[in-house]
């Protein structure tokens, strides 16, 4: 437990509590989470008050940071006639970032969590949702974008999720998302108490996991993104699943040594079928 400076005891009230109320989520119904998604958190917070998102101070050059290493993933893919949407947005920072970028920028997420001392630009929209009923019209955004969201998800809302995305793109539209590798997991506090995921982390990803749900989502095309960039050689690509597939077959302890680093998490990039002109 020496990643975490609490306690052991802290860090194991941490684990019970956050076990209990992922356990909440797991059996609920779909209809039951968009009320649960409105209190756990607070829950958990409360409960917990040394949590690590309470405790944590992230000073202005630390987010910053944070920002450009999230925006140097996305530029590639953004254009001034983009019409960009971010998952979980937060404290929507990083899509006031693309605001300089972008046409139009879309943040959506449970709760408004904006700093009101961020100045906000014009071309930018917040959409507070219940977890589940997106209010987007089809066919309307170019780049949609997550970042350690997808592990949060009940494993029933995944697939509608992506089908979610899947109807709010354009044709040619693009979904680039980053979760955490399940080979280096647990990722979160389930980590410190076996190499399942009891907390809220509901599912952790390989890449071949990630690049067949995809596909059965309805994207015409998943690419893997390595440091920044999709690959598309076909050399590349095979010599990455070789690897993850060899990496994924060794003991746990090892795997997750070995993985840390190399797969820390699953960056991917899917296409919606058709073509920009399409919708033109």
């Amino acid at each position: 437990m020496s990643t975490d400076p609490r306690t052991p005891e802290r860090i194991r009230h941490h684990f019970e509590v956050e076990r209990e109320l992922a356990g909440r989520m797991r059996n609920s119904s779909r209809e039951e989470r968009t009320e649960l998604f409105k209190t756990l958190y607070t829950e958990l917070f409360e409960r917990v008050p040394d949590h690590p998102r309470l405790t944590r101070r992230d000073t202005e050059e630390s987010s910053r940071k944070n920002i450009e290493s999230q925006m140097r993933l996305l530029r590639p893919f953004l254009s001034e006639e983009t019409v960009f949407l971010e998952m979980a947005s937060g404290d929507c920072r990083l899509s006031f970032a693309a605001c300089e970028i972008c046409e139009k920028v879309i943040g959506v997420d449970i709760s408004d969590q904006r700093n009101p001392e961020d100045p906000e630009p014009e071309n930018f929209e917040l959409i507070v949702y219940d977890g589940d009923h997106l209010e987007i019209p089809d066919d309307s955004v170019d780049v949609a974008f997550s970042y350690q969201f997808l592990e949060h998800l009940h494993p029933d809302d995944v697939v509608p999720h992506f089908e979610t995305i899947l109807r709010i793109l354009k044709p040619g539209g693009i979904y680039l998302f980053d979760s955490p590798h399940r080979f280096s997991g647990p990722h979160d506090v389930s980590r410190f108490f076996g190499d399942e995921l009891q907390c809220f982390h509901f599912q952790e990803w390989s890449y071949r996991e990630m690049l067949r749900l995809v596909k059965k989502c309805g994207f015409s095309e998943a690419k893997i993104v390595r440091r920044g960039k999709a690959l598309t050689n076909p050399f590349l690509i095979g010599l990455h699943q070789a690897i993850e597939a060899i990496v994924g077959i060794l003991p746990s302890s090892l795997r997750r040594r070995i993985a840390s680093r190399l797969f820390q998490s699953v960056t991917l990039v899917g296409t919606k079928p058709g073509s920009r002109s399409d919708h033109e």
